[in-house]
């Protein structure tokens, strides 16, 4: 794949444009030391911990993903959220029992519903719109907690961010300004850029129409002509992809959506072959061969999803617990699928990076 090297951490990209100047250079590897000195700074600490916390009875958290099991980042943002239970004094088979389900398909979505609200446990975990449209109607009594959801308000999935009511709270991804960002980060990379796709699966990630409706009304939307890609299979994808091909100065952007992310290996390949430009807000799509990745850090939300879980198990109620956004945004840069692509990127951007792929 070629070697990894992080250049910069910073915790907000929202704000960014190509020529401001360059923030705070960090520790490129802080993500990998927190997680060894959180493990190490909390073996101390974690017995003191579970003494202070000592229900009256076995406490259970169902947890419904909404992206395959046997994905490498399902596995990381399931390991943020243990790590986060652990540190709250919550030790599996002591005090607490998890219990995961994976579904991406609507069937597998409402079987996994139906069962976990037979189960009756303490706090659901929501992951991904689709799981979430299920969940919404299923219960009003077990508490919610959804995780990386865009545009919760919009989808129905609350009322208020701030006072959401009801049994539902979380952790919302992606919201509409983000489309400009994407924007204008790939005409930095690729300065001829005058027409772009914005690629998403309707029937589970609809609101992007909605998304591109705000972009286009707003007095400072790019030059840049931005149209919907919807795809519902591998073919659409492909056909997609090779309609921007006949488009030299085109590229594609890869919305967040369960499944653009389950078919990100034919995304992926189709852009090789027809050398489209792509960003994504995952970075496993640059690191499976995409150009660049910015969005909100996944398993860091997922971490922080484990701190309402907590209190609500200790007694808060969901619907008092305000929505809380993305405080983490990661820029990566696949610097060898950009000379594939004949692409120069500028040093002044790469050091705005998170990581770069060379």
């Amino acid at each position: 794949m070629g070697q990894q090297t992080p250049l910069l951490a910073h915790s907000n990209l929202l704000a960014f444009e190509p020529n401001w100047p360059r923030p705070w250079l960090g520790d490129g590897y802080v993500r990998r030391r927190d997680f060894i000195n959180i493990i190490a700074g909390s073996a101390g600490v974690w017995p003191l911990a579970v003494q202070a916390q000592q229900p009256d009875r076995m406490r259970r958290v169902s947890a419904l993903v909404g992206i395959p099991e046997n994905d490498p980042e399902t596995k990381s943002r399931i390991r943020a959220f243990r790590l986060g239970m652990r540190d709250a004094g919550w030790v599996e088979g002591r005090n607490i029992q998890i219990e995961y389900r994976y579904g991406t398909d609507r069937d597998a979505i409402k079987n996994h519903v139906s069962e976990l609200i037979r189960l009756a446990p303490d706090v659901i975990l929501a992951n991904s719109t689709p799981v979430m449209a299920a969940l919404r109607p299923a219960t009003n009594t077990i508490p919610i907690v959804f995780v990386v959801v865009n545009h919760p308000v919009g989808q129905g999935f609350v009322s208020n961010l701030t006072q959401p009511g009801g049994n539902v709270t979380g952790f919302s991804f992606i919201e509409p300004e983000i489309v400009g960002k994407w924007i204008n980060l790939l005409s930095d990379v690729k300065p001829d850029l005058s027409q772009l796709a914005l690629m998403f699966n309707p029937d589970s990630a609809g609101y992007y129409d909605a998304y591109l409706r705000s972009f286009k009304a707003s007095p400072q939307q790019s030059k840049v002509e931005v149209s919907a890609a919807h795809v519902r299979t591998e073919a659409e994808v492909e056909r997609a992809v090779a309609g921007l091909a006949r488009e030299q100065r085109a590229g594609l952007i890869v919305a967040a959506d369960p499944y653009t992310v389950g078919t990100r290996a034919v995304i992926l390949k189709s852009a090789e072959q027809h050398r489209v430009p792509l960003i994504c807000p995952y970075r496993q799509f640059v690191l499976g061969g995409g150009l660049m990745s910015y969005g909100p850090d996944t398993v860091d939300i997922f971490r922080r999803s484990s701190s309402y879980v907590d209190r609500i198990l200790k007694g808060e109620r969901a619907g008092n617990l305000p929505v809380q956004s993305p405080d983490k945004f990661e820029l990566a840069v696949n610097l060898k699928t950009a000379r594939a692509l004949g692409l120069s990127v500028r040093e002044s951007f790469l050091l705005l990076a998170d990581e770069v792929i060379e």
